[in-house]
């Protein structure tokens, strides 16, 4: 594996794992990176580092050894309203960069990757493919919603409400504080839950793993399955290139919203070699009646 060759050419290596708490017998085992978007950012990855711990027992259960790693990410909501907001989109591949930056500089076998959101989710996706390393994207899940199925998407209609008058500061405080009841994605159709389905079809993460409420025991057991599953994809060798293949983008179209879709993966299929077109230049149609904006070519890498 990458990493048993690359203790032979860097034999600092040996001891820096050794001095950060490794065991010397873990240094012979598969070495699986998990990366993650873990932060007091938001609430869509507070809860990460109970998930980075699962795929952690996964990876040692199956004769691995995980290493962790943290890119936290900002949230648009809290960048609403002020120029903060001018940072959301970069943060996305800056993002990517640093991801990239952990692997190559660090010999890794695997890797499991969790996000949950916006920017994050793309900028997993877009790393994953960039590296093109065995991975395994996990979903962060979703958070439940609040009463009467309050969700954050409401708030800026309460906060109109309560400028006009129209219901007390008291009403509105009661709604913002349970709009968030708990940790996950926003919990509505929103970007971060449309591309935890996107991750999911691509075939990048487990069946069924994408929009699990996060205060559900089903959210830790599937890390863990995604800690074992990432051993297995390190012995065959299997790449993401292998899995996110032109039909598989596709797939993700047929499965989601086509603008969506353009906009907010356009980096992950660059990333995996292809190039996006306008659909009319490409021979692919979808088998239903949904607009699609863009087709796929493969680049030339030549």
């Amino acid at each position: 594996m990458k990493s048993q060759q690359l203790r032979k050419l860097a034999p600092e290596l040996d001891s820096l794992r050794l001095g950060s708490g490794w065991k010397i017998d873990e240094l012979s085992k598969p070495q699986i990176i998990v990366e993650s978007s873990y932060g007091h950012s938001h609430p869509g990855s507070a809860h990460l580092d109970k998930l980075v711990d699962e795929a952690g027992i996964g990876i040692k259960e199956k004769g691995g050894r995980a290493a962790n790693y943290f890119v936290t990410d900002i949230c648009d909501g809290e960048a609403q309203g002020h120029d903060g907001m001018n940072y959301s989109l970069v943060s996305r591949d800056i993002m990517a960069a640093m991801m990239e930056i952990h692997v190559k500089a660090t010999p890794f076998d695997a890797g499991v990757f969790i996000a949950s959101c916006d920017k994050s989710v793309p900028a997993h996706l877009m790393a994953i493919a960039r590296l093109d390393m065995p991975a395994i994207f996990m979903p962060g899940g979703i958070m439940k919603a609040g009463p009467n199925l309050l969700t954050l998407e409401q708030i800026g209609t309460y906060s109109a409400q309560y400028e006009r008058k129209e219901i007390t500061e008291e009403q509105f405080m009661v709604y913002k504080r349970d709009a968030c009841p708990d940790c996950g994605a926003c919990s509505f159709m929103g970007t971060a839950s449309t591309m935890q389905v996107m991750a999911e079809a691509l075939g990048i993460a487990l069946p069924g793993s994408a929009l699990i409420p996060a205060h559900l025991p089903e959210l830790k057991e599937t890390a863990r399955k995604a800690g074992e599953h990432a051993l297995g994809l390190a012995k065959e060798e299997l790449k993401p290139s292998d899995i996110m293949t032109i039909q598989a983008f596709e797939n993700a179209i047929m499965r989601g919203d086509a603008e969506k879709m353009s906009v907010l993966d356009h980096g992950t299929c660059r990333h995996s070699g292809f190039q996006q077109q306008p659909a009319s230049s490409s021979s692919y149609r979808p088998r239903t009646g949904n607009p699609v904006i863009t087709g796929f070519v493969r680049q030339d890498t030549s």
